[in-house]
């Protein structure tokens, strides 16, 4: 730890140094070549000062700095030129009050270098936080989401293993699609906690790309139907060619989790609707169903990771995972998502930044 430290001290001592040499330099072309005026060269050595307490750590440097600071412009910058001379009447208290705003400038400057760091760290904890809560929730609903549709598995394939000859042809066929569509509802599970660990893995950091906005909810699409043939989706997109800023993978599973979520648990009476619309500085992507809608009391928790366990009627299929899992990507995009109830059943809407308002 010593010898660290004693490093670092090194280090800000010869950071310290240097741009007093640079500083010192510059002084000299600005008094020889543009103005000879003491408080113009001082300004220059407050500019120089803060840059130094910027680069090093701790208030002891940039004290430093502006000692030397006033012994130089009191050695080359005043008369007498070139030696160090506080005898004359007002030397004294001009050079006393430069040297304690020398150094209230370096403490200053010093005490917001530490705030930043300080406010840089609570951020990286908060991130951490949101991190930890967000594994948390995953890892209580998958406990309470993945145990029935394994048991459901389980119990048919023994069933039919043991009892084979037994069955009629239909109660066979019967076992083997509850097989199907439980091993189906398991394989968008993982593929969900993929995308979570996608994020995470990443440190937030998404593969971004600038992509066509048909072709994503196109293949989003495409993707639902192949899990669900007899889906009914209306798809509504800007006549224009958009080209939106997104990880096109995780975009995908979004529109995927929320298309899915409303064919499976809205119980709709016409055909599910998605809608992409294009707005200034960006775009909404509309999921809306005709069908019994959502629990008003549960809209503060949908996207937590806890709705599955607290409120979904259908303990095998919760929504939970997949909504906080689309919480998660969206707000990695630096985009929003929200649900509400339309009268007719429920939307849920995300937006996604343009080019432009994302940078």
């Amino acid at each position: 730890m010593k010898k660290e430290q004693l490093k670092r001290a090194l280090f800000d001592l010869t950071i310290t140094i240097g741009l007093l040499v640079l500083i010192t330099g510059l002084a000299f072309i600005l008094f020889l070549h543009v103005s000879n005026n003491p408080a113009n060269i001082a300004l220059l050595y407050v500019i120089g000062i803060i840059t130094i307490a910027n680069c090093t750590n701790g208030h002891l440097c940039g004290i430093f700095a502006s000692v030397c600071g006033v012994i130089c412009i009191n050695g080359f910058f005043t008369y007498p030129y070139y030696s160090i001379d506080f005898s004359q009447p007002d030397y004294p208290a001009s050079f006393l009050c430069m040297g304690v705003l020398f150094s209230i400038a370096s403490i200053a400057a010093s005490h917001m270098k530490q705030q930043s760091r300080i406010l840089t760290t609570r951020e990286q904890q908060l991130l951490e936080a949101e991190k930890e809560k967000l594994r948390a929730n995953l890892l209580r609903a998958v406990s309470h989401d993945l145990r029935t549709p394994l048991t459901s598995i389980l119990g048919a394939s023994a069933s039919l293993e043991e009892n084979w000859d037994n069955y009629q042809m239909l109660e066979r066929l019967e076992l083997i699609h509850t097989i199907h569509d439980d091993a189906n509802w398991l394989l968008n599970m993982v593929e969900n906690l993929l995308s979570v660990t996608h994020i995470q893995t990443k440190s937030g950091e998404l593969n971004m790309s600038l992509e066509v906005l048909d072709e994503v909810v196109a293949e989003s699409v495409t993707r639902l139907k192949k899990r669900i043939p007899n889906a009914e989706i209306d798809v509504t997109v800007p006549m224009e060619i958009l080209m939106i800023p997104m990880d096109a993978m995780l975009i995908e599973q979004v529109l995927i989790n929320l298309m899915e979520n409303a064919l499976t648990h809205a119980d709709s009476k016409q055909p599910i609707r998605l809608v992409a619309e294009n707005q200034p500085d960006s775009v909404h992507f509309r999921v809306i169903d005709y069908g019994i809608g959502l629990n008003e009391e549960h809209l503060n928790h949908l996207f937590d990771g806890t709705y599955s366990v607290a409120s979904s009627s259908d303990t095998h299929k919760g929504m939970g995972i997949g909504l906080s899992i689309c919480h998660s990507i969206i707000t990695a995009h630096h985009g929003t998502i929200s649900a509400r109830n339309h009268g007719s059943g429920a939307e849920f809407l995300f937006t996604l930044p343009k080019e432009g308002a994302y940078e």
